[in-house]
């Protein structure tokens, strides 16, 4: 039986939106990416390995994205959450850089109830992949740039890089 502790890698990365801390199981899939001061982000653990190798391709992607030359990212990504979260997840997955939807449509997506909103908005929410799994282009119904766990201002940094900036209605 291995110690699921140490067989979580990470990385730190730069970026405009702050530090990125990177983490990867054993098999080099990505499993989260925080940033500082995010709700519910993480944080080093004692017993996870320091591993730069396994971060190579995400660090070269990620320049790409910040410096507005990538749209796509194409990375093993493995993030564990509950049925219902996954699916949530798989929907963000679906959303093209340039572009926003909202709560109700990822909602809709999934083939969720129009009450299930609220639950959509929490998985949304728990996200462990912010950036890779963009969740930055939910926004309100209104067009209000509504809830991001790594904060509104750099929600509106990203949107303002995909050229996406939505204005309320």
């Amino acid at each position: 039986m291995t110690n699921m502790t140490t067989d979580i890698l990470w990385s730190e990365l730069p970026s405009p939106v702050g530090p990125l801390l990177l983490t990867a199981d054993a098999d080099g899939a990505l499993t989260s990416l925080s940033v500082p001061g995010q709700k519910g982000g993480r944080g080093v653990q004692a017993g996870w390995r320091r591993d730069a190798g396994p971060f190579r391709a995400a660090g070269e992607q990620l320049a790409a994205y910040f410096a507005g030359e990538l749209t796509e990212f194409r990375l093993p990504l493995r993030a564990e959450g509950t049925a219902f979260r996954e699916r949530v997840w798989a929907a963000l997955d679906d959303v093209p850089y340039g572009s926003t939807t909202t709560y109700g449509e990822i909602a809709a997506r999934i083939g969720a109830s129009r009450p299930a909103v609220r639950a959509v908005g929490g998985a949304i929410g728990a996200n462990p992949l912010l950036i890779l799994r963009p969740c930055h282009r939910v926004i309100g119904a209104d067009g209000s740039l509504t809830g991001y766990a790594g904060g509104l201002e750099r929600k509106t940094r990203l949107l303002a890089l995909e050229g996406t900036l939505p204005t309320p209605r």
